[in-house]
């Protein structure tokens, strides 16, 4: 880890371009400032640095310290990500905080860029398997959040979003208001989607079919998860779901869940059939025979059926269960 001194730290000047040849100042980076950090740390640095240049191997690094409410949206879309891929019946992957890099030809990182939150939403194991996300690579990120709780990505870090071809850009507002942010910053969340040659705001997600900017916002902001949320999120998987063309059922640890009650269920209607058999034959049921039933659930219903038919009493159905 490089913890930048104060003779590290740099003042730029307006004009100044990056290893891309495009401009970088620091105002483009509201709430952060421009320290050094050479070339063969910065890949190891574990600061917050929204942006790192390779020629002048200058980083902007956030200034005000990460935060509960800065890092809770972060996290709170990995959990809704979660439902939402439970109700989808579809694996969708989310990374945290990322390193998007673009390198040089011999493998040297030129730029780098940190993203609050990446996911995938149709995962590429070739792409999932990297600490880091190659800005050339193939499979991009179907969704990039960005927390702008005491910075401003709109200037610095949207137009690279926009040049390196990213589909979705997600930037949050939290409603807690950083004491650096401009009361000219309303909360909220813009979606930022990309066309032909440019982005363009949305009231909806592409990636998420039917999610609405205001629903995201409120998910990743209210302090617990609300029951409209789940509503919303359920309403969401299914659009997913339906466009990948996959359900619930294909969810493993929801088709184990399915799978128990409809077993559970089967059990009990058959024990109580068992029952019913010996009180028609006229032959008393203990109080804790069903319970003294249950070791035998998984039996063939027909092999239960034949010994309640032919059993002298409840001792004898157990016998011959046994």
């Amino acid at each position: 880890m490089v913890e930048p001194g104060i003779s590290e730290r740099r003042t730029r000047s307006a004009g100044a371009v990056d290893a891309e040849g495009r401009p970088l100042d620091d105002t483009d980076f509201p709430g952060c400032e421009a320290v050094r950090i050479p070339r063969d740390a910065i890949e190891d640095h574990e600061g917050r640095v929204e942006y790192w240049d390779s020629r002048t191997e200058t980083a902007m690094v956030v200034c005000e310290p990460t935060t509960f409410f800065h890092e809770r949206p972060s996290q709170r879309l990995a959990r809704l990500a979660e439902r939402i891929a439970a109700a989808s019946g579809t694996f969708i992957e989310t990374f945290g905080t990322t390193d998007l890099v673009r390198y040089f030809d011999g493998g040297k990182p030129k730029v780098l860029m940190q993203a609050d939150q990446v996911v995938y939403v149709r995962p590429h194991a070739e792409a999932t398997s990297s600490p880091r996300v190659d800005v050339d690579g193939p499979h991009l990120p179907d969704v990039i959040l960005e927390v702008d709780y005491s910075t401003d990505v709109r200037r610095g870090k949207l137009p690279r979003y926009e040049a390196w071809g990213f589909p979705e850009v997600w930037v949050d507002v939290p409603d807690e208001r950083s004491p650096g942010r401009p009361k000219s910053r309303l909360p909220g969340l813009t979606i930022h989607l990309l066309g032909s040659q440019c982005f363009r705001t949305s009231d909806e997600s592409r990636a998420f079919p039917g999610w609405t900017a205001a629903e995201i916002h409120r998910a990743l902001n209210e302090p617990t998860t609300s029951r409209e949320t789940f509503e919303v999120l359920h309403r969401v998987g299914g659009s997913l779901g339906a466009f990948l063309g996959a359900g619930p059922d294909d969810d493993p640890w929801l088709r184990r869940q399915r799978d128990d009650v409809r077993m559970e269920g089967r059990a009990e209607g058959l024990l109580a059939g068992v029952i019913a058999l010996l009180e028609s034959r006229g032959i008393p049921a203990p109080p804790d025979l069903a319970n003294r039933l249950t070791v035998f659930a998984d039996r063939p219903a027909a092999e239960l059926m034949a010994a309640a038919r032919t059993c002298r009493s409840a001792d004898d159905l157990l016998k011959r269960l046994g």
